[in-house]
């Protein structure tokens, strides 16, 4: 169903997201011993193309699993439609641990809740653990006039209709931010999906397209290099990582701002056991020094906790996704 949606038309997919969120998750009653797991190489899907956030902290994870487990941990890059691809492969997979999914909002919540037909439901994946979340930053082609968020909203009203947006997809979390954020400052821009955000940030660096919303972790090598430029963050405070950047709110954009959250999923129905084997490993990791360190460098805040844990943050992102459906401000296509 194309198009924004009225106060009275939140739509079918969102709610029965709700729905389905309310009641998550379950797992089989019998299930196999977790010190007999893993019992070959375990897969880690990264719905999105080598080089994104998604994609950094699956191979950092993965080094450190594959000690742990005594098993090689493989990396596997599914992009495509806003990573939805890449979370269908994971939530259709045999729920026995061995294919595992580093996801972020856009292909699992997004794509369930703002797609009219999504390839699968919020019950066919199961929450392992929330690992983290970092701001969404804005970076731009060198030559592009603006110097920060302010200026931009200027410049776009100056120009309706000119700003070329891109995204890692559609209903993919850089493209709702951009959604939320044209609702909230009123600016026109042309949105440009691509298959990751490698592409994406590719063709800005090349003057193919002017800017889009995106993370430190993925724009990180290209600003150093002077191939992009970074207007703002959108966090709550200034980045550690870019201490001279102003946020939104110091503009005075209010209500527009976006987070990037993480976490590792596995198919639906995998054994509890295995779940909670997998969430105590990964925590163990996430404690280590140098990837603390490792994360602090590249903006991202570590979480961590029990499955519960990543579960609520989904209940929570479902509901606030239908809010924003019903207030007009993102649409089910």
């Amino acid at each position: 169903m194309a198009g924004r949606l009225s106060a009275l038309a939140v739509g079918a997919p969102a709610l029965a997201a709700l729905a389905a969120a309310a009641a998550l998750w379950t797992w089989p009653g019998v299930a196999p011993a977790a010190d007999a797991w893993p019992s070959r190489p375990v897969r880690v899907v990264v719905p999105f193309t080598p080089g994104a956030s998604n994609d950094i902290i699956g191979r950092l994870l993965g080094q450190k699993l594959s000690d742990a487990w005594g098993q090689p941990v493989l990396v596997d890059n599914r992009p495509g439609a806003g990573g939805a691809l890449g979370a269908a492969l994971v939530a259709k997979g045999t729920p026995d641990g061995h294919t595992l999914l580093v996801t972020n909002p856009g292909p699992t919540v997004n794509h369930v809740v703002l797609s009219a037909k999504p390839q699968f439901t919020m019950a066919e994946l199961a929450p392992v653990i929330f690992i983290g979340y970092s701001p969404l930053i804005i970076v731009a082609n060198p030559a592009f006039p603006p110097r920060n968020a302010r200026e931009l909203v200027e410049y776009a009203k100056a120009n309706p209709g000119k700003l070329n947006w891109g995204s890692a997809g559609n209903n993919s979390n850089l493209h709702t931010a951009l959604e939320v954020f044209r609702a909230t400052t009123g600016i026109q821009a042309i949105h440009v999906p691509y298959k990751g955000t490698g592409p994406s940030l590719a063709d800005i660096a090349g003057g193919q397209i002017q800017l889009m919303f995106t993370t430190w972790v993925s724009a990180e090598s290209l600003v150093k290099a002077g191939r992009l430029r970074v207007l703002s963050t959108a966090g709550a405070k200034r980045m550690a990582s870019l201490p001279n950047v102003p946020t939104f709110q110091e503009q005075g954009i209010k209500g527009a701002d976006a987070i990037v959250w993480f976490g590792l999923d596995a198919p639906g129905r995998t054994p509890r056991a295995i779940v909670e084997r997998i969430n105590a490993d990964v925590d163990k990791v996430l404690a280590l020094p140098d990837v603390r360190a490792r994360f602090d460098t590249l903006g991202i805040e570590i979480e961590g906790g029990p499955p519960s844990r990543y579960g609520e943050l989904l209940k929570s992102e479902v509901a606030r996704l239908a809010r924003l459906v019903k207030a007009g401000a993102l649409q089910v296509d």
